[in-house]
This record gives C-alpha cells, sequence and structure tokens, in this order.
C-alpha cells in the first residue's frame, strides 16, 4: 500500500509539525493553528448558487436573444402584415431554439465559463434548429419563408452569443477575485501534480482552486508547502479529503498506480457525492480538438491526432493569408503613407528597416518594417547588452536610447510592423504564427525550439497577446510550440481579435 501526503494548498506557513502515523487506516491530518482545519460544507453550496444563477441567466438570455431575432425576422420580412401562421411560429421558434441549445449541451455545469465550448454550443444550436425547421417544413407539407428563416436564426445566434460573451466576461472577472471557483483536489506523483496545479493556478478565469494535493510520501517535498497529512492510499482516504476540504472536483495527474478499477471504483464514490472527476493524460499544451477517445478492443484510448502544418490545412492558411493580408493593406494604406512621411522627415535614414530572418523550414527572408530606431542602432547595441530589459535570448529595452521620437509612437501602437503585410503577401509570413527569429537566435535552438519552424513567422501570435515583451524565453517557446500543435483558423480569427487589444494596450509594447 502506498502512503499519500495530502496538503492543502490554501496554506501559505511555514508552520509544518511533525507527526507520527499510527494506524494508517485512519487519515491524520496536520494543520497551522492559523489556518482553519476544517472547510465549511456551505462551500458546496456556494458553487451551487452560482452555477444555479449563470444557468437561469443563460436560459433567460438564449430566450430573450430568441425573441429579438424572431421580432426583428418578422418585422424585415413582412413589416406590419403579418399573418397567424407566423405569429404561431414566431411563439414556437423560442422554444425551439432554448431545445435546440439544451441538446447541444449549452446548459452543462462543466461548460459554464469556458468560452470556446459555449460558443460552439450556441453554434451547433443554430445548425440544429435550420434543420429542424427544413424538416418540419417537408414533412408537414408547410412553405416556410426563406427570408424569415435566413434572418431569424441568424440573428438569434448572434444575440445568443453576445449574451454568453457577456456572461463569461462578468464570470472571468468574478474569478479573478477568487469568486464563483470549484475547489480541486490533485491526487499523483509531485512532478504531475506540480505541473497541473501550476497550469490551473495560471488561468483563474477557468475556475478552478487547488485547495489540496495528495501525493505519495517517497514524493513529498521538504518544501514548507508540503505535506499536512498521511494517509493510505484507499478509496477511504481520499474520501476523507474531499469531505474534509468540500472539494467540486478532484484531478487525477498521470498516476499510474491510480488507474483502471481502482480509478473505476473512485468515480462511482465521487459520483454518489456529486463530486466530478478529471484526469489529466499528461499531454500538454494540445488542445482539444486534437484529443479524441477511440473505443477499441473494449479499451477507451486517447487518439492524437497529427498536427495541421501541411497539405490541405496549410494550403487553406496560404490562401486565408493572402486574402486577409491584402484586404488588410488596403485599409492600412492611409496609415502607411502617413507613417512613411513622419519617418522621412523626422530623421536621417530610409523609411523602411530590412532585416534577415528565418522562416518556415529555415528558409531566410527580408523581413520589413518602418525603422524607429536611428540608422546605426545595431553598431550602437552592443554597448546596451548588459541593459537588457528582455529575456536570456531576446534584447529588449525599455527606455532605448536608439528609437526615435516617432518611433515610440509607432512602437506604441505596433505601426511600425504593418510593412510586413508585404512579406505576407509574397509567402514569407502568415498573418498569425510564431514570431520570426533572427538567425543567430536559431543557431541557440535546441531540438524542441526549433519545431516552431513547422509553420511559417507570423505578423501577430500569441505571444503578441500574452504580455509581448514581458514573456520569458521558455514562456515564449511554449507559447509557440502550443500553436504549432494547435492551429486552425478559428484560433487565428481569435488571435487576430486579441492583438487588437493588446495593441491599443501599453503591456509588453517597448
Amino acid at each position: 500500500m502506498t502512503d499519500f501526503v495530502v496538503s492543502e494548498g490554501l496554506a501559505d506557513s511555514a508552520d509544518r509539525r511533525p507527526v507520527a502515523v499510527g494506524d494508517r487506516r485512519r487519515p491524520l491530518w496536520v494543520v497551522p493553528d492559523e489556518v482553519p482545519a476544517i472547510v465549511p460544507r456551505s462551500a458546496r453550496f456556494t458553487e451551487a448558487r452560482w452555477v444555479a444563477k449563470y444557468r437561469w441567466a443563460a436560459l433567460g438570455g438564449d430566450l430573450i436573444a430568441a425573441l429579438v431575432g424572431v421580432s426583428l425576422a418578422l418585422v424585415a420580412r413582412f413589416g406590419a402584415q403579418i399573418n397567424v401562421g407566423y405569429f404561431v411560429l414566431g411563439a414556437v421558434l423560442p422554444v425551439a431554439w432554448l431545445a435546440c441549445v439544451a441538446l447541444e449541451r449549452g446548459y452543462e455545469t462543466r461548460y459554464f465559463g469556458t468560452g470556446p465550448e459555449e460558443y460552439r454550443s450556441i453554434l451547433r444550436a443554430a445548425v440544429a434548429l435550420t434543420a429542424l425547421i427544413a424538416v418540419t417544413s417537408y414533412a408537414t407539407k408547410s412553405n416556410v419563408a426563406r427570408g424569415f428563416v435566413v434572418l431569424a436564426v441568424p440573428m438569434t445566434c448572434l444575440a445568443a452569443l453576445l449574451v454568453r460573451w457577456l456572461l463569461h466576461r462578468s464570470l472571468a472577472g468574478r474569478r479573478f477575485v477568487g469568486r464563483c471557483m470549484r475547489r480541486v483536489l490533485i491526487v499523483g506523483r509531485n512532478g504531475q501534480v506540480t505541473t497541473l496545479r501550476r497550469h490551473l493556478e495560471e488561468r483563474p478565469e477557468d475556475g478552478y482552486t487547488v485547495v489540496a494535493t495528495c501525493l505519495p510520501r517517497g514524493d513529498v517535498r521538504q518544501e514548507p508547502e508540503a505535506g499536512l497529512a498521511k494517509l493510505g492510499r484507499t478509496e477511504e482516504d481520499i474520501l476523507a479529503a474531499v469531505d474534509k476540504y468540500s472539494v467540486d472536483v478532484v484531478a487525477v495527474a498521470a498516476d499510474p498506480e491510480l488507474e483502471g478499477q481502482s480509478l473505476r471504483r473512485l468515480s462511482w464514490a465521487l459520483e454518489q457525492r456529486g463530486i466530478d472527476l478529471v484526469v489529466s493524460p499528461g499531454i500538454v499544451e494540445v488542445a482539444g480538438p486534437r484529443i479524441s477517445i477511440r473505443p477499441v478492443a473494449g479499451l477507451s484510448l486517447l487518439h492524437l491526432e497529427r498536427p495541421s502544418v501541411s497539405g490541405g490545412p496549410h494550403l487553406l492558411k496560404n490562401i486565408f493569408d493572402r486574402v486577409v493580408g491584402f484586404f488588410m493593406l488596403l485599409l492600412a494604406a492611409p496609415i502607411l503613407l502617413v507613417a512613411a512621411a513622419l519617418v522621412k522627415f523626422t530623421s536621417r535614414g530610409p523609411v523602411l528597416f530590412r532585416q534577415t530572418r528565418v522562416g518556415r523550414a529555415g528558409e531566410e527572408f527580408s523581413m520589413l518594417k518602418f525603422r524607429s530606431m536611428v540608422v546605426d542602432a545595431e553598431e550602437r547595441k552592443a554597448d546596451l547588452d548588459e541593459l537588457s530589459d528582455g529575456n536570456d535570448v531576446l534584447f529588449k529595452l525599455r527606455d532605448d536610447p536608439r528609437v526615435t521620437r516617432v518611433g515610440r509612437y509607432l512602437r506604441r501602437f505596433s505601426v511600425d510592423e504593418l510593412p510586413q503585410l508585404v512579406n505576407v503577401l509574397r509567402g514569407e509570413m502568415s498573418l498569425v504564427g510564431p514570431r520570426p527569429p533572427l538567425p543567430t537566435e536559431v543557431a541557440t535552438y535546441a531540438i524542441d525550439d526549433a519545431r516552431r519552424m513547422l509553420v511559417k513567422p507570423g505578423l501577430t501570435g500569441l505571444w503578441q497577446v500574452s504580455g509581448r515583451s514581458d514573456l520569458t524565453w521558455e514562456e515564449s517557446v511554449r507559447l509557440d510550440l502550443r500553436y504549432v500543435d494547435n492551429w486552425s483558423i478559428a484560433l487565428d480569427l481569435l488571435i487576430l481579435w486579441k492583438t487588437a487589444r493588446a495593441v491599443f494596450g501599453r503591456d509588453g509594447a517597448y
């Protein structure tokens, strides 16, 4: 039997008193004097209250969205000449809309506040409602005006998406201050537990707060936050920790010793208590669309799809980049002309700055930017290396004396990077992708780092919307590899949307 240690995630005290373990069948709990030993069971009801409020708000918002969509469609299609049949249809559609959203799991607790999953349920419900109307119309031989359907369903969908976005923003704001959180007990070995705990704590908007961790005795660290209690590895001991800390979710972190029948029995016991069980497969930085469960020989096997870095998806990305890049270049033309004139008449030197960068598959190209520094900036860089505010690989300086007066404003709003749209049209860069590296950086790449060059570098990327120059080198690489492994058109659109917000915010822009 393997001994486990439970450490309280909420405790931050260095006072850890040793305890002698007597009967290993009964867990012994040791906590600092200033930390409550027992979490009130009302904490579980607090979680239930915000879930109920969110569900009713989602139901009410979807109903209002359907009423608005149907009303606007009726007025736009028929004006003042609406017959009784369409009044009846207008009254039935909101109910049908709620049913479609429910069937697409739009009101399931586990999806509340997750963002993409909620939005997907709304989109799938819109498709389902359109199909329902088409099948019902065919079966009853009734002629439903196509103009009405074309207006009613999309407007309902857009309104419902807006409602969910507002609800998501409101919930995320509460979670950032520690409210509306699900209390998590992590079970596993030290390394996996630490990784899972770090990932959960890095994203409070996802709504998980780790209140305790369950570790084998041999994996206990000597750090203050290590163990508070020792217990045998049995289902009863884990359930005792669940009850003690009023846990809402038990997360098993890739523990090979807790699997099969033992994990199955634990899931049954947690089901009776209304506690969710989640299992981390140990595969990090891989998004949901690439992971699927396939039944093989009576087993549920986790299948990991290959990333879309070539073939049809790559061709689709090229088309998307060049079409959208062309229209962006047309829209940005006035800004480009003004920026070029300001650079030309305020400092000596060329308007454009050309620099060799490394693209997909290691191919070098000349990246274009508006010149934001003095002409001899590269020669003066060696004198400033010791003052770098960047990470271990990239040189960055918040108050760089080489930056011109106009250049500071160009960098402030990322206008200096707009000429890279020409690189996008040439096929050398993508709108979204990893940061384009210098040849000197590529020369220092490890094997994992070189994976970033499986796709084209981007005008923007996850690094741009996640901290920009304030990121460490490890964080930048991790974000780039996450993008390479999980690319999709939907992700590109999301990053482009977030880039606009990052550009108008000052964080990381220097």
